[in-house]
């Protein structure tokens, strides 16, 4: 696969040493460990209310020293953009395509040898009845774990919770996993 930021020398020291002094500044923390032995999986956020958790979460990254790749329209990876979205970590998903987006995935975690992929599991910061089920799918097609990331605001902690294998029973599986959130805080808790 392609360097991307968080590969590239000397960027990605700048960049952790930002992340690093914007959580002493700010007071939030970074907690939890991540699977050492697990080269591949789907990492996701949650609660996901507000325009705050991604760069929240990219500092956690960032601090763990982790090659996280994200999931976009192929529009935005066409033209002079292109190799600019892949070197932020983009993968470009073509909408279109027979397999979907699961299908997809699955074949980019079979065609790599690492990959962690991050995913908000509501796919918006708006009030949702219930999540996606997409990164649950590509976990489980794919066979690689699901790591319960967040970005708790009541506490000022963003990080990694359990690593969950799927069943292939999304019906008892979802709420296990939803389970977890239950105590953490988004910005804004009402959209959760």
């Amino acid at each position: 696969m392609q360097k991307t930021v968080f590969t590239t020398p000397v960027v990605n020291h700048l960049f952790r040493a930002v992340a690093r002094l914007f959580l002493r500044v700010s007071g939030w923390r970074v907690v939890g460990e991540l699977p050492a032995d697990t080269p591949k999986y789907v990492l996701i956020g949650a609660p996901h209310t507000s325009n705050w958790d991604f760069p929240l979460m990219l500092v956690a990254v960032l601090h763990k020293q982790l090659d996280v790749r994200w999931m976009g329209k192929d529009a935005l990876f066409r033209g002079p953009m292109g190799p600019v979205m892949r070197w932020l970590g983009g993968i470009a998903i073509d909408r279109s395509q027979a397999n979907g987006l699961v299908g997809q995935m699955v074949d980019v975690y079979r065609q790599s040898e690492s990959m962690i992929v991050t995913i908000p599991p509501e796919g918006t910061r708006k009030k949702v009845e219930r999540w996606k089920t997409g990164f649950y799918w590509i976990a489980h097609e794919a066979g690689v774990p699901i790591v319960l990331g967040f970005a708790d605001f009541g506490k000022k902690e963003v990080g990694f919770g359990p690593v969950f294998h799927t069943s292939g029973d999304i019906d008892r599986d979802m709420p296990l996993i939803q389970a977890f959130y239950k105590d953490k805080q988004g910005r804004h808790p009402e959209l959760f």
